[in-house]
């Protein structure tokens, strides 16, 4: 074999082993975006599981409050002074209920009642919200009056703070909220079996409340219902009929090409933005009431409105033009071919984008700050122009408080909004399994 025939050789071989190179490349590439999606991925995961860590190891323990069991005596002189038998609610409503769970704790504690000291560091250990508590027990059932009867009050957040381990009562006196004697107390009274940890069910029944104790979301709770219920009721009609209207009936010209991109556009608005117009719209200029859940519930509606109108939209063009089709060629109208075949067909998505924008409005802060609903609100409201706030709005009331135990109320707070923003994205996914088709 000659130079030449080698030389030949080698040049007829090259584009094969340039094409094998490539090869190469391409496959490496595509390895390499693998690992790049895959790494994005577990980042993101990483970091959700650290946001859920962070929330769930600070808020769990909302769920369990301290409580001391008491012998508690619903003295007529203290309760019923006047002896209606319970007839006079103002009197139940006014009654010193604090000193029945005073005279309680100094009589578990075997405290002289001449010894102001340590009667004082005694009632530091329960509640102040016991006013509370006590007073339901009596107007729930106005036997008591005259009788003794055990009763769990909540114990204070600094108690509650102690028996959970949130500070350390290692440390100097003066620096703790707990003095010596305090402590000595707790360890008395955890021995004897009468403090206990139970589950806090007032985290969802009660209202706003200065001490943490006796705070809880049920009020924030209520009122982020009737605002969602708001946004239902108004929002998903308006938004499915402007959508059937621009997908199928509004012809294509300039005026609808101009409708459709401030849709998309709306769509992207901030929040706050939204805020500023239900201020000036709803309160300013139809005299509305702040903080109400009508104002907060018409805001939502108008922020919610373009993420369903697009969803409707989308779901509408998914369904084949051969439906369409068929059932203009069997004699239906077009409005009977959109609401009896089309409008069908596209439930599944249209309930979809409904779910994910009520999730999304149920979430929003902004608009209600705006809107004043930031207001100390403790009793539930009893219609939707009653003074009310939300569940967002009052985990940022909560973060703003600069006791201790509030951080785990707030943590608290967050798993419960969580829950339901969990819950209503699964209803979407259920909704479109179930009633989904396909083609």
């Amino acid at each position: 074999m000659t130079d030449a025939s080698i030389q030949a050789g080698a040049v007829s071989a090259s584009p094969a082993s340039r094409r094998d190179i490539g090869l190469r490349k391409r496959y490496a590439a595509e390895r390499r975006f693998r690992i790049y999606g895959i790494l994005a991925i577990a980042i993101g995961l990483l970091f959700l599981v650290a946001l859920l860590w962070s929330v769930v190891s600070k808020g769990y323990t909302a769920f369990w409050q301290t409580e001391i069991r008491l012998p508690v005596s619903f003295a007529q002189s203290v309760i019923d002074p006047k002896n209606t038998g319970g007839k006079d609610e103002r009197a139940l409503t006014t009654a010193n209920y604090p000193k029945l769970a005073q005279d309680a704790i100094v009589a578990t504690l075997g405290i002289a009642p001449t010894d102001r000291a340590a009667v004082r560091d005694a009632v530091e250990l329960v509640s102040q919200g016991v006013r509370a508590e006590l007073r339901n027990v009596v107007t729930s059932d106005l036997t008591v009056i005259g009788q003794t009867r055990e009763i769990w009050l909540p114990a204070s957040s600094e108690v509650d703070s102690a028996v959970k381990g949130q500070f350390d009562l290692t440390v100097e006196e003066s620096r703790r909220p707990l003095n010596d004697r305090q402590i000595g107390w707790i360890e008395q009274l955890r021995d004897k079996g009468v403090l206990q940890q139970r589950f806090n069910w007032g985290i969802v029944t009660n209202g706003a409340s200065s001490r943490a104790e006796s705070a809880g979301v049920g009020v924030a709770m209520i009122g982020s219902l009737t605002m969602m219920l708001i946004v239902l009721v108004l929002a998903l009609p308006i938004g499915v009929a402007a959508s059937i209207y621009l997908e199928e009936f509004a012809p294509k010209n300039r005026l609808t090409d101009l409708i459709e991109v401030n849709i998309n556009n709306l769509a992207a608005v901030p929040s706050i933005v939204y805020g500023l117009l239900g201020l000036a719209v709803f309160v300013n200029w139809f005299g509305l009431p702040r903080s109400a859940a009508l104002v907060g519930g018409l805001v939502l509606t108008l922020m919610t409105l373009p993420t369903i109108i697009i969803a409707t939209r989308a779901a509408l063009k998914a369904v084949p033009p051969s439906i369409r089709a068929a059932a203009l060629g069997l004699g239906a109208s077009k409005m009977q071919m959109v609401f009896h075949h089309v409008l069908p067909l596209a439930v599944p998505g249209i309930l979809t984008g409904t779910i994910i924008g009520l999730a999304h409005a149920l979430g929003e802060t902004a608009p209600l700050l705006l809107i004043g609903m930031v207001a100390f609100v403790a009793n539930y409201p009893a219609t939707p122009l009653d003074p009310s706030t939300a569940l967002p709005v009052q985990i940022y009331m909560w973060a703003n408080e600069a006791e201790r135990a509030f951080v785990e109320r707030t943590s608290g707070a967050i798993i419960i909004l969580l829950v339901f923003l969990a819950l209503m994205n699964l209803s979407a996914v259920f909704l479109r399994r179930r009633f989904e088709r396909r083609w």
